[in-house]
Formats: C-alpha cells, sequence, structure tokens
C-alpha cells in the first residue's frame, strides 16, 4: 500500500514541519544524517491533508538534546494563524506501538540536508490511536480508513499483535482495539460521512 502513498507536503502545516526541521538542523548543528520518526497529528495530515494540528510528535533516532523554543508561525489556507512546536514530551512507549514500527515506517521527502523524516505506516498510526482513542484520535482512525490507506482487519491484526508488548490497563485497550475496530468498520462503509460522536467509556 505504501508503494500508491502520495504525501501532502505543499500545505501550510507541511511547510511549516519544514522550517521547523531545518531550524532544528541548525539549532542541532547535525554533521550527519538523524532519522526522525512523525507521529500524531502531523503524520495523519501528511497522509490527508485534513488533520489540523499545531505540536509535532517525533521520535529521534538518536540521543539529541531538543531545544524547548523552536517554534513557526504558519497562516492555514483559511487564514488562521497557528503556531507549530516540537512536543518534547512526546513518548512513543505511551502508546500502542507494533514492534516494527520503525521498520515499517515510510520515508518523506522534505528536502532536508540532514534530517531524515519517516512517518509511521497508516496502519501502525492508526493503532498508535488506540490506548488513548480521544474524539481526534477516533476521528484519525476513521481519516486513514476512509482515504483507504489503511482497513479495519489490517488495524485489528497489527494492534492484536502488538498487545504482547504493551504494559497498562488491558481490559480497557481491549475495549479501546473493539472501538478503533468499529470506527474503521463504519468508515470504510460510508467514508465520506461525517464522523460520530460517541460517549467515551468511563476511564479509571
Amino acid at each position: 500500500m505504501s508503494d500508491s502513498i502520495a504525501f501532502h507536503t505543499r500545505t501550510a502545516l507541511a511547510e511549516g514541519l519544514r522550517e521547523l526541521f531545518k531550524q532544528l538542523e541548525h539549532r542541532l548543528s547535525l554533521l550527519r544524517p538523524l532519522t526522525v520518526y512523525l507521529a500524531g497529528g502531523m503524520a495523519v495530515h501528511l497522509y490527508t491533508a485534513n488533520r489540523v494540528t499545531t505540536d509535532v510528535d517525533a521520535e529521534f533516532a538518536g540521543r539529541v538534546m531538543l531545544p524547548q523554543d523552536v517554534l513557526v508561525d504558519v497562516v492555514l489556507e483559511d487564514g488562521t494563524p497557528r503556531v507549530i512546536y516540537l512536543d518534547t514530551n512526546y513518548n512513543p512507549t505511551f502508546a500502542l506501538m507494533h514492534e516494527d514500527y520503525q521498520e515499517d515506517s515510510i520515508p518523506v521527502d522534505l528536502g532536508l540536508e540532514h534530517i531524515q523524516v519517516r512517518v509511521l505506516s497508516p496502519t501502525d498510526l492508526a493503532v498508535s490511536k488506540i490506548a488513548r482513542l480521544a474524539d481526534n484520535d477516533r476521528e484519525d482512525i476513521r481519516a486513514l480508513v476512509a482515504a483507504g490507506l489503511t482497513s479495519a482487519d489490517e488495524i485489528e491484526a497489527r494492534a492484536t499483535h502488538a498487545l504482547g508488548g504493551y504494559v497498562g490497563g488491558m481490559a480497557m485497550l481491549q475495549a479501546n482495539l473493539r472501538d478503533a475496530v468499529e470506527i474503521a468498520r463504519e468508515a470504510e462503509r460510508h467514508p465520506t460521512a461525517e464522523p460520530v460522536h460517541r460517549q467515551q467509556r468511563p476511564r479509571g
């Protein structure tokens, strides 16, 4: 499926992401390639061009001291001003992740000199949303499936395999997985329908 993916790299948010990483290259004084694995809403935006987010969830394949003040001002296509920033608290271990998520990530060319950006595959990106499954996570799963980038069966199989390496509340996670698969199946049946916001299960 990755062979047919065309990333949306010319939107205002994508241009802001490019500038953010360019600033980071300069601030880190990089002299050799550094791989970055992109997740979260910005990854969804690169796939669908619909998701609007300002924080960048990125995992770095190396020990780097990330500056706290790398910010990029952008104006969205509708004229809304936003500030894009790097979420220095992002930690992929808090999410449900398949053990091969880095290996199966997909490179995206942002025209950078030293930072090599790889985006979580659509299926792994959907799986990473399951542990939290907030409203925006539900919408992201739906958008990825509606765009034909992944499927309910792929998400269910990948997430089920990933459960073996997860540490946390398994009952809640399995309930979230069932909800995520239901969301994906609904998106397959009605890809152009507006998302339905269901009441979230109590967490405790």
